[in-house]
């Protein structure tokens, strides 16, 4: 297994550089097998969406699907698959930012009652709480 960092999955998404993306898409439909995965973390995950959203201006559901896309690639080995996935959903609803509904997710999943935040946007979600 192969560790990526987020560039190169924002390059092989986008497709936008003349040089790194054909590299990077050598890597993930050449280089990397089902065999010999690339391994996503859970970082790099949130980094590709905040990248897609601050950087290319890139809507939510245009985000949504460039995730799903990462999560039904059978190369790769998406870390916390299940909490992006429902993180993925609370974004695509419009219910709350990605990277918030990681957070509650990957809370729920370690039996954490609520997560604390003074974040009024993050309180919307479920799981969260003032302190």
């Amino acid at each position: 297994m192969k560790g990526l960092d987020s560039n190169i999955l924002v390059r092989y998404l986008t497709q936008d550089d003349p040089i790194q993306s054909p590299k990077a898409t050598e890597i993930i439909e050449r280089r990397i097998t089902e065999e010999n995965p690339g391994f996503v973390s859970i970082v790099a995950t949130v980094e590709i969406v905040w990248v897609l959203e601050r950087a290319y201006g890139l809507a939510t559901q245009e985000i949504a699907r460039a995730i799903e896309r990462v999560l039904q690639t059978d190369v790769l080995v998406v870390e916390n698959e299940q909490e992006v996935f429902t993180a993925m959903i609370v974004a695509k609803e419009g219910r709350g930012s990605f990277a918030d509904a990681v957070i509650a997710a990957l809370g729920a999943r370690m039996g954490c009652s609520c997560t604390l935040t003074f974040d009024r946007k993050a309180l919307r979600l479920p799981g969260f709480q003032l302190p």
